[in-house]
């Protein structure tokens, strides 16, 4: 069963809403059960390309309906680099090892060649190309410690859809320990106030939601059940290489850029 991966960058704020409060916050974004992780859920990511292919006028029906499974087997969108606020620069993308031993296996799964080592990183400290002694990532303090590896940053950039963005990655990628990640994936988003106003201009329902930050880079899993499905999904994305998903799309919220990434392909 072949495969392939969709890289997907925020173009805006993204808001996959998980359908129950948490704390002050109305609207959380959904998240992995174990983890903690900002997830898009695989049925969403199906249903966003379904409605891209009629927008587009292209065949839908690889993506089946309520009586058929569909042609393609579509993962949940996984994070991969969360942009995080820097006193050392306007903000970072921010990962960790679990994320990026997952990746690998993830890109072998699709047939992807990785060609990077896995990253090890303790508690308090941060990988980085940068030859600074400290990191700063909101409030927090972390000290440097080892670099990166090239053929990491090499990997990422095949995963974002613009060069002149992707070219960012070797000065603002940071690495820091899987608890240390935890942490911002947890209480690092986006927190927005949403007002609505009765006929007399005053408060009538305020309420805030989360949301993914516009550079969050993200990717998915595509694999065909049937041949020349995948041909299909990656010409949607030729002439026309966004995707909306997720909710408030009419103000403006959950336009993705999106990058394939094919088997044969990577290092």
């Amino acid at each position: 069963m072949r495969g392939m991966m969709l890289g997907m960058l925020a173009e805006t704020h993204i808001h996959s809403g998980a359908g129950r409060s948490e704390g002050f916050v109305d609207l959380p974004v959904a998240r992995e059960a174990v983890t903690s992780y900002p997830v898009i859920a695989g049925s969403s990511l199906k249903g966003a390309l379904r409605d891209a292919a009629r927008e587009r006028g292209m065949d839908e029906s690889i993506f089946g309906d309520q009586d058929r499974a569909g042609d393609v087997l579509v993962s949940d969108a996984r994070l991969l680099l969360l942009p995080v606020r820097s006193l050392t620069g306007s903000y970072r993308w921010v990962t960790c090892p679990h994320i990026l031993e997952r990746l690998s296996r993830d890109m072998r799964l699709c047939g992807i060649s990785d060609g990077f080592e896995g990253a090890s990183v303790e508690r308090g400290k941060a990988c980085c190309t940068d030859d600074l002694n400290q990191i700063f990532l909101e409030e927090r303090e972390f000290q440097r410690s080892n670099g990166i590896d090239g053929a990491l940053i090499d990997a990422l950039k095949k995963m974002v859809p613009h060069k002149q963005t992707a070219s960012r990655l070797e000065r603002q990628l940071v690495i820091i320990s899987d608890d240390d990640f935890g942490w911002f994936a947890s209480y690092g988003l986006p927190v927005i106030a949403r007002n609505k106003l009765d006929d007399n201009k005053k408060s009538k329902n305020l309420w805030y939601e989360e949301a993914l930050a516009p550079d969050t880079l993200m990717y998915a899993m595509v694999f065909e059940r049937k041949d020349g499905a995948l041909g299909k999904v990656q010409s949607m994305f030729e002439t026309k290489p966004y995707l909306q998903l997720g909710g408030n799309e009419t103000v403006g919220m959950g336009w993705f850029a999106v990058k394939i990434q094919k088997q044969g392909e990577g290092r």
